[in-house]
């Protein structure tokens, strides 16, 4: 299938429209036209070559909504003409002790990532959702409810993800306090869950400038983390929290925030972070962990969830002829929303 999207040709981040064919379909394959496609701070650092060398030309993007156009003979739950999307993960074994209880994303035998991975049965590299169509497995196909916006929905499949498994691994409930580090893509969004789920939710930012921002999602209100007074004050005052913040920095001055037996969850950091200091975690039974994603069954409840309490994104539409443009706010930080590509624009 001949298609169109956006790639980056080396590390500068440059994005240019780049035509490139997806595989034929397979008996158990879904073709999606994809309507809108997320931008992930993660998309900017894998194609800067942050994480390590990058397979170019390479088409990012891992949150992305669509409807259905074609389906191999071996489908059984989608039509044409569904609503879909697809996140972070476009195969795994299936085989494994992890994708039988569904945590693909800690497949065993490695899952696939939507791009810049080799596919498991060709070889060729997985393209992303900065296109027109993408094929995927019937496995890794998502329902998108219809209570939810289709042109707001596509950051659920990473932002929403990503945050809402911690919140529900670590047994968020009615009555839980909730700190939530940063009130970016992902902040905004587990701040929007965790309020759902009946918690007491705290930002904690650099600086006060977003308190409004917080307020009118659900949250308390923001502590600053450079007020060390007030940080003081909030010792052993929360049962989690969620880290999002995506470069190196100190988790030092939070965990003291955590209560006995309190963990603080990174979702964003992945690579070094400041030393730790042993200190609060001994003397309180805390823990710091981290979390990837979550599996397709847990992706499809969180789409539902969202569905049920009108949870959405906040969102910032964009032609992807912007997406240059959005990057370079993105390496800038400090936005409280997610971009999102509406790929009606793009022509083939």
């Amino acid at each position: 299938m001949k298609t169109v999207g956006y790639a980056a040709h080396s590390n500068d981040a440059h994005m240019t429209p780049y035509h490139f064919e997806r595989r034929a379909l397979r008996p158990n394959d879904v073709a999606i036209e994809i309507l809108y496609s997320g931008v992930c701070h993660s998309d900017l650092h894998t194609v800067n070559g942050d994480w390590g060398p990058q397979p170019y030309p390479l088409v990012p993007g891992h949150e992305i909504v669509g409807q259905v156009i074609d389906v191999g003979p071996a489908v059984t739950n989608y039509k044409v003409g569904d609503r879909v999307g697809v996140g972070c993960m476009v195969d795994s074994c299936q085989a494994c002790d992890q994708c039988d209880h569904g945590e693909e994303q800690f497949c065993r035998n490695g899952m696939t990532p939507t791009y810049g991975f080799p596919d498991r049965i060709s070889g060729e590299i997985t393209q992303g959702g900065y296109s027109k169509h993408i094929v995927v497995r019937e496995e890794f196909v998502l329902s998108i409810p219809a209570a939810l916006d289709l042109a707001r929905a596509a950051p659920i499949l990473c932002a929403g993800i990503t945050t809402y498994s911690p919140l529900r691994n670590w047994g968020v409930k009615a009555g839980s306090r909730v700190g939530v580090i940063g009130l970016g893509g992902l902040g905004h969004m587990a701040v929007k869950l965790a309020v759902a789920m009946g918690a007491e939710v705290t930002v904690l930012s650099r600086s006060n400038s977003k308190e409004a921002e917080a307020k009118s999602i659900g949250a308390k209100g923001i502590l600053v983390s450079s007020d060390a007074e007030a940080m003081a004050a909030a010792g052993a005052s929360m049962d989690l929290i969620i880290d999002t913040v995506p470069v190196k920095h100190d988790l030092n001055i939070y965990t003291p925030l955590l209560d006995i037996d309190g963990s603080l969850v990174i979702v964003g950091q992945i690579g070094p972070l400041n030393e730790p200091l042993t200190v609060p975690l001994v003397m309180g039974r805390r823990r710091v962990a981290g979390s990837l994603i979550g599996g397709i069954r847990e992706t499809q409840e969180v789409l539902d969830f969202c569905a049920e309490h009108n949870i959405h994104p906040e969102c910032e539409m964009i032609r992807p002829d912007q997406i240059n443009e959005a990057y370079a706010v993105l390496k800038k930080g400090d936005i409280s929303h997610r971009y999102v590509m509406d790929m009606s624009a793009l022509e083939l």
